[in-house]
């Protein structure tokens, strides 16, 4: 088995000691920054598609993440003078009114661990907010979270006033009360019903 498939496992079992000395491996060896991260980011992968099956839970996908972020420090250099800075930016939260946020964050990290710029705005936040980051931060991807019904029209403001302000940005949105009619209805760009389906529903709507 190759010193990459190693890392691939070493990132799936969420075996951060691994990860960190088959990435110093493979940069000690001349691997180029590229092929190193992709295999992390197909063990991401791996657990991603794992949990969708339910083969494999939150905790396994937390520590994989963990695993991943833990050795990404010492690839980062490499990233920088290769010039494979993530190729698109988005903007994650809670929506007003919802305090919840552990799918919302489960969510940021798969979206990390597949080298995507995320940029966590946390819980309650308002659709003005979510507005600002955008332009802040030049983000294509806006990502919507709701565990509550009652949030649920909050969401769809959010939509709203995302549109009208800046009408480029996609829009995803996740949660346990919602669907995909629900995402059409108001007018988002897709729905995941897990975090896993996050991953490929953001590279669908990309073009990744």
């Amino acid at each position: 088995m190759s010193d990459l498939s190693r890392l691939t496992d070493a990132v799936v079992g969420g075996d951060r000691d691994a990860a960190c000395r088959e990435v110093q491996g493979a940069i000690d060896a001349g691997l180029g920054a590229e092929a190193i991260l992709d295999a992390m980011v197909t063990g991401m992968h791996d657990i991603g598609e794992r949990f969708r099956r339910r083969e494999a839970f939150v905790p396994e996908m937390l520590i994989a993440a963990r695993a991943m972020k833990s050795a990404m420090p010492l690839l980062e250099p490499l990233l920088v003078e290769a010039g494979l800075e993530p190729a698109r930016t988005v903007v994650i939260g809670t929506v007003e009114g919802d305090l919840h946020d552990i799918g919302k964050n489960l969510v940021a990290l798969m979206w990390r661990g597949a080298n995507v710029r995320v940029i966590d705005l946390g819980v309650n936040v308002p659709a003005e907010r979510f507005v600002e980051a955008v332009g802040q931060h030049d983000a294509q991807i806006v990502g919507l979270s709701s565990l509550l019904t009652t949030t649920m029209p909050s969401m769809e403001k959010t939509i709203q006033v995302l549109r009208s302000a800046a009408p480029g940005a996609k829009v995803l949105v996740g949660g346990a009360p919602l669907s995909a009619d629900w995402a059409e209805e108001i007018g988002a760009d897709g729905f995941a019903p897990d975090a896993g389906a996050a991953v490929d529903l953001l590279r669908s709507v990309t073009g990744a």
